[in-house]
């Protein structure tokens, strides 16, 4: 028989919902919706479908919307049958449920981050460590101790000590040779840059030399230099440096290329902040580009560094776009429909709901709490006694009726700023959540098994009842 796969919802949900299970294509299960008895389906909680829910549940698995905070081990343990969160939006139910594509695995990927801190010789110990923990955290493989020209530093080997200490993976980046060789004595994992005059820093230690040409943009120096290390019994990454753009950067590329065509099994890394550091440009897209290409050529070893406050989180996004180019690149597929947190500005699909979506649902409003939705037309707000549309969130405060309660004003105007911003860029939008800035914000911590306290519009008032009583 056929899975048994049991939808809950609320009033003002399951019109839409059953229209959405109607319209799957030949299901492998059978779906049956079931109101619960609320009106907001996000707000019922444990106890209410504890108490509301027939027993037994003639299901194989019950789905709770995914807004829904409930406990659903404890729901699961009760009934004896497996309670599953949904997704927060009704229009991905569909794909959610396999009939959009399966659910990318970005969880693998074979690009290692090495992330410089360009003034670690003007750095304390302790700072460097903090520096490292938080690289580490956003994704690094590698902390990169970057030295800088005719500027001591004194304490490279306690800082090395100190790194090891807590497992880190360590390089040194340094011009001069007495800086590697103090780097090669103090345990340093990899030395950037050597080459083929310097490459005997490296010999007999068990570390890992990144090779350059010499001079700048001789591909055959660095080809020369990786045979010499090949003869030496050496391990070496080649990276024949990306320029920026209007310094050589069309025939940097052209660099890697040529380069991956004659040694086709060489380990090669791409310094990629000579694009995303020197390009005023947000940053994502350039990582994702580059990154593109890295995948393409089989290139394993990124340098990333983080200077100026536009690249900020350049880490996060060097992790993310690895993860996604590895994935479309198993699935010999487009980097595309994957979800790997790039799209920070606008969103591929940004209106889950119609303007006669949110038009049908403020028809079904029975009380005068505002609620605000986000479509192709503008920034709604409606209610039992309302509705009105506009682009720019100040053309609709004349339609409240919130003169004499300055915390729900105050609470209104800050929600449709932040749908009028979802409005313009094309972003999901959802009254009480944060807007989704992909990998380019920090998240917001969220305890998924605890039902969020209600924000102003669902305060008891002498404008209604509370959106969860019935």
């Amino acid at each position: 028989m056929a899975e048994r796969i049991l939808f809950l919802t609320g009033h003002l949900a399951e019109p839409r919902l059953r229209k959405i299970v109607a319209g799957l294509r030949n299901p492998p299960f059978t779906p049956v919706v079931h109101n619960i008895g609320v009106k907001v389906a996000a707000l019922m909680t444990g106890e209410i479908i504890a108490r509301r829910l027939p027993r037994p549940v003639e299901a194989d698995r019950v789905v709770t919307p995914g807004r829904c905070r409930a406990d659903l081990e404890a729901l699961s343990r009760d009934f004896g049958v497996p309670f599953v969160r949904g997704p927060d939006e009704l229009a991905d139910l569909a794909a959610w449920l396999g009939q959009g594509g399966r659910k990318p695995d970005l969880s693998r990927y074979d690009m290692r981050i090495f992330a410089e801190i360009v003034d670690a010789s003007q750095t304390p110990v302790d700072a460097l460590l903090t520096r490292a923990r938080a690289m580490r955290a956003a994704g690094a493989d590698v902390v990169d101790l970057g030295c800088l020209p005719d500027t001591p530093f004194p304490h490279m080997e306690d800082a090395i000590a100190a790194l090891r200490a807590e497992s880190f993976q360590v390089s040194v980046d340094s011009a001069d040779p007495r800086e590697l060789e103090r780097a090669v004595k103090a345990g340093a994992h990899f030395l950037l840059s050597l080459n083929v005059d310097t490459l005997s820093i490296a010999q007999g230690a068990p570390v890992t030399p990144i090779l350059t040409p010499k001079p700048h943009g001789d591909l055959d120096s660095l080809v020369a230099a990786a045979t010499e290390a090949q003869r030496r019994g050496i391990d070496a990454i080649l990276d024949p440096i990306l320029d920026p753009i209007h310094f050589g950067f069309a025939a940097s590329l052209a660099r890697y290329t040529a380069l991956r065509e004659r040694l086709p099994d060489a380990e090669i890394m791409m310094g990629t902040g000579n694009l995303t550091e020197l390009t005023e440009a947000d940053s994502a897209g350039v990582t994702a580009m580059l990154l593109g290409v890295c995948s393409e050529l089989g290139i394993r070893n990124l340098l990333t560094v983080q200077v100026s406050p536009h690249t900020r989180r350049t880490i996060e996004e060097h992790d993310a776009a690895r993860r996604l180019m590895f994935a479309a690149r198993q699935d010999e597929a487009l980097p595309k429909g994957y979800g790997a947190g790039l799209l920070q500005l606008h969103d591929a699909k940004p209106f889950p709901a119609s303007a006669a979506d949110v038009a049908a649902l403020a028809s079904e409003i029975r009380d005068r709490n505002y609620r605000i939705a986000v479509a192709e037309d503008g920034v709604h707000v409606f209610s039992s006694a309302m509705h009105a549309v506009a682009e720019n969130a100040l053309d609709l405060f004349p339609a409240l009726d919130v003169a004499g309660d300055g915390a729900h004003a105050f609470y209104l105007g800050a929600e449709m700023m932040k749908a009028e911003i979802a409005f313009l860029l094309g972003k999901r939008y959802a009254q009480d959540e944060s807007l989704d800035w992909g990998v380019g914000a920090p998240k917001a911590v969220d305890d998924s098994t605890r039902l969020k306290e209600a924000g102003h519009t669902l305060r008891a008032t002498n404008r209604g009842a509370r959106e969860g009583d019935v």
